[in-house]
């Protein structure tokens, strides 16, 4: 049995999770692909947007490793949220090719 994500409602506007809200259904992904996202960075990074890992040294929302990855989506990746989400949901949409792909792995394995 595949693992789920539990369902999430509609985020704050203006959030970090409403940019993603917005990314995830512009790709043609429904709100339980948005489900697994929002489990899947909460687990990562708390949707903080600064966060760093102490032992890897991954970062931000989508704890990206290293970091400077996310400069393929912009120069602000390491301050601009929406820089990171649409970075992650890329990286995401070429290694898993769902959010809840990523979640699957993550939950089989506690990394994606």
């Amino acid at each position: 049995m595949k693992p789920t994500a539990p369902a999430v409602g509609k985020p704050d506007p203006g959030s970090a999770q409403a940019i993603a809200y917005d990314l995830v259904l512009a790709k043609g992904w429904d709100e339980g692909q948005y489900s697994c996202l929002v489990a899947l960075w909460q687990r990562e990074s708390n949707w903080n947007t600064f966060a760093m890992n102490p032992t890897s040294g991954a970062y931000g929302i989508p704890q990206a490793l290293p970091g400077s990855k996310m400069a393929s989506a912009g120069a602000d990746w390491a301050t601009n949220p929406a820089t990171q989400i649409i970075w992650g949901i890329g990286y995401i949409q070429a290694r898993y090719v769902t959010p809840c792909g990523a979640w699957e792995h993550s939950e089989q394995n506690n990394w994606y």
